[in-house]
């Protein structure tokens, strides 16, 4: 299957230990992942952020208070995905140390997963919505190279 095009417009935001996140979030695998959970051609921003930008985002436009570790902005799915992605580091950080995960392969993961929401998949709908996109999620991640995501 081709893979589709991406506009791709990757910032970070200033937050401690962003050199080191810039260092495993190179242009071209974050292009790479973002592609293989396409269905259509979309254009995308990536932004990483700290704790104080990703809890703010998060408390203003889903009113939960905390900073979590990807929200997704979907603003068009059809013709084009237009959306933005923006990952929290030093979720990220934490949630890869907790499920001995690389911070690439979490990274990777949570970008897949971000596309996904961008396109229209949601796992909160229903347990059945949940499995289907975990399922959708794992095929990609092996097709990428990576472990099962939700192995334990």
């Amino acid at each position: 299957m081709p893979l589709h095009q991406l506009s791709l417009s990757l910032q970070f935001g200033r937050y401690a230990d962003a050199a080191a996140h810039r260092a495993v979030l190179p242009r071209h695998k974050v292009t790479r992942w973002i592609r293989h959970a396409l269905t259509t051609d979309a254009e995308i921003t990536v932004r990483i952020v700290g704790a104080e930008e990703g809890q703010q985002l998060n408390r203003d436009f889903r009113k939960k208070d905390y900073a979590t570790n990807v929200l997704t902005f979907d603003y068009t799915q059809e013709p084009v995905v237009t959306a933005d992605l923006v990952l929290c580091a030093p979720v990220i950080e934490r949630e890869a140390r907790e499920q001995n995960k690389t911070l690439e392969e979490h990274y990777a993961h949570m970008l897949v997963h971000g596309a996904l929401h961008a396109q229209g998949w949601d796992h909160e709908t229903s347990a059945a919505d949940a499995d289907e996109m975990e399922a959708y999620e794992t095929d990609i991640m092996k097709e990428l190279g990576f472990a099962d995501p939700y192995a334990k």
